[in-house]
């Protein structure tokens, strides 16, 4: 399982004209799912993203977490994080979980963060959605529950 985790002063995700998830500061998540992963690996991404320290103490450190913040989580599914470009020009997305495995996971990790004190929103799964955000920093993480990178 694959995020880009992006901290955020606000984002938003519309479905054609319908706003359908919505933070203020926090984190934006954007979540693929590969086709052997598991719930452990949904564990894993839910446990990282809120324990991540990476919002600024008053010395401009990366020092606070999510909940020293009061953030947010925006979670959107996002299958072409499992594209594979390194053959041809156009990407293949082979290893990229199909709806009926990708939808249980993607919904564990939202799950994941929720039970942990989060509010979190979402976008529409398998929609083709348009995403706002304000990245404040930038700050941008990879993570991979096989520690790839």
């Amino acid at each position: 399982m694959r995020a880009v985790v992006q901290r955020v002063s606000e984002a938003s995700v519309r479905v054609g004209e319908e706003v359908v998830g919505a933070i203020g500061r926090g984190l934006l998540v954007l979540l693929g799912v590969e086709d052997s992963d598991t719930d452990r690996d949904a564990q894993y991404i839910a446990e990282k993203v809120v324990g991540l320290r990476i919002f600024n103490d008053d010395a401009g450190k990366f020092n606070r977490s999510l909940e020293e913040v009061e953030g947010s989580v925006l979670v959107i599914s996002q299958f072409t994080l499992h594209g594979d470009c390194r053959k041809g020009r156009r990407p293949s997305f082979i290893q990229a979980a199909r709806p009926e495995t990708a939808v249980p996971l993607y919904e564990a990790v939202v799950r994941g963060i929720r039970e942990r004190g989060f509010t979190v929103a979402t976008g529409e799964f398998g929609a083709h959605m348009m995403v706002h955000l304000v990245n404040d920093g930038p700050v941008t993480l990879l993570l991979d529950s096989r520690k790839l990178f």
